[in-house]
């Protein structure tokens, strides 16, 4: 499984998968493996990780058993502890996205509309040429 709460948060940050990679001892191609699910991150990799990034493991841990399940056409995410994403996230239009990736999407988006009016104000008292 993809670990996107752990891709957004790098992305975020503005850290590239290089950075990462060089950070907890290991080779980008190792790492982009690591990111998407298909070698798994031990704990003391979460921590440096999470160290790196600033934030608590908490923020970009994804479980590695879990999955997502199609029932009755709906796509339903769920974890070992069998709690279905449906009962904790509300439903949106991206059915097989979990509700936090979203709201961390939401969260970047404002930081980009705030950055650009930002940088808009900072344009306009330019002095030109």
């Amino acid at each position: 499984m993809q670990k996107e709460k752990l891709r957004v948060i790098r992305k975020l940050k503005g850290y590239t998968q290089q950075q990462v990679a060089d950070y907890i001892a290991t080779d980008v191609s190792n790492y982009s493996r690591k990111e998407s699910g298909d070698v798994k991150i031990i704990r003391d990799e979460w921590d440096k990780i999470a160290r790196l990034l600033e934030v608590p493991v908490e923020d970009i841990y994804e479980d590695d058993d879990a999955t997502i399940v199609v029932n009755n056409d709906h796509p339903v995410y769920n974890d070992s502890s069998g709690t279905s994403a449906g009962s904790i996230n509300n439903l949106n239009n991206y059915n097989n996205i979990p509700g936090s990736i979203i709201e961390n999407l939401q969260g970047y988006i404002a930081l980009l509309k705030e950055e650009n009016e930002r940088l808009k104000e900072e344009l306009k008292n330019t002095p030109k040429d």
